[in-house]
């Protein structure tokens, strides 16, 4: 099922305005998708678990220096993991039960996704 936005009347014609197929795509990709993350640093011996709308950016704040706290001090950059789902609640509920497992727990869930420890964030953009 395709969605179309209701049709709008051109000011100066009064004849109806239909979105491109360009538009009407993008107008699809607007749907918002969360996304529960963990970064390390070069030597992955720190991890730091995150959630966010907006992938791309918030990896790009991390490498960047632009996000002040924990991954600025510790130079947590690398993005070794990451999840999505399009309910909020259920990122934000997902985060904080991976930030309260043991650390090896979270090594194992890395490993089975990223087994080399790559950074994935060229995956994403």
């Amino acid at each position: 099922m395709s969605f179309r936005p209701p049709l709008t009347c051109h000011s100066d014609h009064h004849l109806p305005v239909i979105p491109t197929e360009v538009e009407e795509s993008h107008l699809l990709r607007r749907e918002i998708v969360y996304w529960v993350y963990i970064l390390t640093n070069k030597f992955n011996n720190v991890l730091y678990i995150g959630v966010t709308n907006d992938l791309q950016r918030r990896v790009f704040e991390h490498k960047n220096k632009l996000v002040e706290g924990f991954t600025q001090k510790y130079n947590v950059d690398k993005l070794v993991y990451y999840e999505s789902t399009e309910d909020v609640e259920s990122a934000i509920l997902r985060e904080k039960q991976l930030k309260n497992w043991r650390k090896e727990k979270k090594l194992v869930l890395i490993e089975r996704m990223n087994p080399k420890w790559l950074d994935l964030s060229k995956d994403i953009y």
